[in-house]
């Protein structure tokens, strides 16, 4: 079965909500669901837990039984550093690598599908991950 890495604002639009994407992300998600492996990662993880006041609260958000958890690999986090590295020599202002280069460069380490509202970053800095967007 496919694998689809879940980037945190598709989850953050169920859990806050939000008025003009959760219908969306709702549907998209029950959809890939049936079709796919969903997967999130510790960055993922970290940033949907801001919401949350205890770790248990946000365990709950975020079922393993449907969602995966799988480590960002070293290859991604090698990945993630020279896409960084890119960015900075466009004129990018951050300091330190993003949360969405790690994201982008995990799905394109281990060849799976982003299902992301942000296409952006991931389709200028990992233009091989096939993203699956509104």
């Amino acid at each position: 079965m496919k694998e689809v890495l879940v980037d945190s604002n598709v989850i953050l639009d169920l859990v806050t909500e939000d008025k003009r994407w959760c219908e969306w992300s709702s549907a998209t998600l029950s959809k890939l669901a049936g079709e796919r492996v969903l997967v999130i990662n510790q960055v993922i993880y970290a940033e949907v837990s801001i919401g949350f006041d205890k770790i248990e609260d946000l365990d709950v958000a975020l079922p393993i039984d449907y969602f995966r958890r799988d480590p960002v690999p070293w290859e991604a986090a090698f990945l993630a550093g020279k896409s960084f590295l890119r960015y900075r020599k466009s004129g990018g202002a951050r300091r330190s690598p993003l949360p969405d280069f790690f994201i982008g460069a995990h799905a394109a380490v281990k060849g799976m599908e982003l299902l992301t509202r942000d296409i952006s970053r991931y389709s200028h800095y990992f233009p091989k991950v096939p993203i699956i967007t509104p």
